[in-house]
């Protein structure tokens, strides 16, 4: 009984601490699309890439961040170092390797254009680039750029 109060109250505290913007995957963002059209940021990061991990905690966790993507965009959160195959504008893209234990995925190098992260692409309702982020983005920026593509 007590360890199930402390998994209850553990659980509250911890929804007010932190938000995090509503993610979708490259598979669902075409129906998406169909049923709501706006435009969508992609942040491309990999698991070794410190300011990524940086990026996650503080950028995307916070309050106005998240509520500007979750109401004026899509979100997707991909790892540029992913095995998985995405279908994306009628187009399959896989994993490629580059070394003995390293390599990259495709998408990463048509949406970024290189192999700099964390990346934040943007694009359009039609799936197009129309702007690229590469480096750190602290809340304050990100706030306005998130601004300045929905203006």
């Amino acid at each position: 009984m007590r360890s199930i109060i402390f998994f209850v109250f553990g659980y509250f505290l911890g929804v007010g601490s932190y938000a995090q913007p509503r993610e979708i995957t490259f598979s669902q963002l075409e129906k998406q699309l169909k049923q709501d059209p706006k435009p969508t940021v992609v942040f491309m990061y990999t698991d070794w890439c410190s300011y990524c991990l940086l990026m996650e905690k503080k950028t995307f966790s916070d309050q106005s961040i998240s509520e500007k993507l979750d109401s004026d965009f899509y979100f997707i959160s991909f790892n540029a170092e992913s095995k998985q195959e995405i279908h994306f504008k009628n187009h399959l893209f896989a994993y490629k390797k580059t070394g003995i234990e390293s390599g990259v995925h495709e998408l990463a190098l048509t949406l970024g254009e290189g192999n700099t992260y964390p990346a934040v692409i943007f694009l359009n309702q039609d799936q197009e680039v129309v702007y690229q982020h590469f480096g750190y983005l602290r809340p304050k920026q990100m706030y306005k750029l998130l601004n300045a593509i929905t203006e």
